[in-house]
């Protein structure tokens, strides 16, 4: 068993999300990290689909009451046990009674924490154990963790502590398909988006990283009819203010769209905190594929590697 003692600014539990159900108007959820979830679990062991534990910002602590391997990846929260150093990227054993502590993230947003082991939780909906929170379901109990919060987990031990990784590198520099409703908004309106920095708004969250701009004005009075909405989607609402949807995000909406962000840059977005500075770069389809194949393979040298050391 697992309790959660402090869990910081947001901690829930997170897998790959949901798929094939957003015509239902429900949406995908999972983790934002999509790759960090992925490694973690092989590290400890786990099914790439396994939950994870998703921590915002840090200031978080987990106890444990059994003996589990444990891994994290992400941005690096400090976290300790019993004064020792838990580092990101790596498998670590974890005794029962010990507490896991995190301290407040610097240079990232969010951690991934795998615990190698079978995760008893309520029923999955649609396939899915993520936590929907504005819907309210899945998860614990359709809520973000709160302090109290515990639920067993089976110990898997069929790992060898020790065991390193990492995560694919970072960027500010983000590549996106073209806008489908440029020819709709004022003129220069993509030019002076895609010329121009973005900070991250303070006023984001899992349904969107919304951004801010001291450089350049586009704003607009385009009104559009409702339309299907994804992740990665970047819409713009009248204030000039770009929407960057995330995983939580609705399935539908009538703002236009400057353009959608490509699945292997979508992950960055999971660090990006307020004040971030970032900018757009428009990539064709064959570039968008030649992205998500280097990442995909990324992971395939990673199953390569831990299978051989775990004979």
């Amino acid at each position: 068993m697992i309790t959660i003692i402090k869990p910081g600014m947001q901690m829930s539990i997170q897998d790959q999300g949901r798929t094939g159900s957003r015509h239902l108007g429900i949406g995908q959820s999972g983790c934002i990290d999509p790759y960090a979830q992925v490694i973690t679990n092989r590290l400890v062991g786990n099914d790439d689909n396994n939950p994870v534990i998703e921590i915002t910002l840090g200031l978080a602590e987990i106890k444990f009451d059994n003996d589990y391997y444990i891994a994290l990846h992400g941005t690096d929260m400090k976290a300790t046990v019993n004064g020792n150093a838990v580092e990101p990227g790596w498998s670590f054993y974890i005794k029962k009674g010990d507490v896991l502590k995190f301290n407040a993230a610097r240079h990232g947003f969010r951690s991934y924490l795998a615990i190698g082991g079978e995760w008893h939780l309520p029923e999955p909906i649609l396939d899915s154990y993520s936590t929907d929170i504005l819907a309210g379901f899945g998860g614990l109990t359709g809520q973000a963790l709160q302090a109290g919060d515990s639920f067993d987990i089976t110990p898997r031990y069929n790992t060898k502590i020790g065991l390193g990784a990492m995560l694919p590198p970072k960027s500010t520099q983000i590549r996106i398909h073209a806008a489908p409703h440029a020819a709709l908004l004022p003129k220069d309106t993509i030019v002076n988006f895609i010329n121009h920095s973005w900070h991250v708004s303070p006023n984001s969250n899992r349904m969107g990283t919304r951004l801010l701009s001291d450089e350049c004005d586009i704003s607009h009075d385009v009104s559009l009819p409702s339309m299907a909405v994804a992740p990665g989607c970047i819409q713009l609402p009248p204030n000039g203010e770009p929407i960057v949807l995330l995983n939580d995000a609705q399935t539908t909406g009538g703002y236009p769209l400057l353009g959608t962000v490509i699945e292997a840059d979508l992950r960055h977005f999971a660090q990006l905190k307020p004040g971030d500075f970032l900018h757009f770069k428009f990539v064709t389809l064959k570039e968008a594929h030649a992205a998500q194949e280097k990442l995909t393979a990324h992971l395939n040298q990673l199953a390569i590697a831990l299978n051989y050391i775990n004979k």
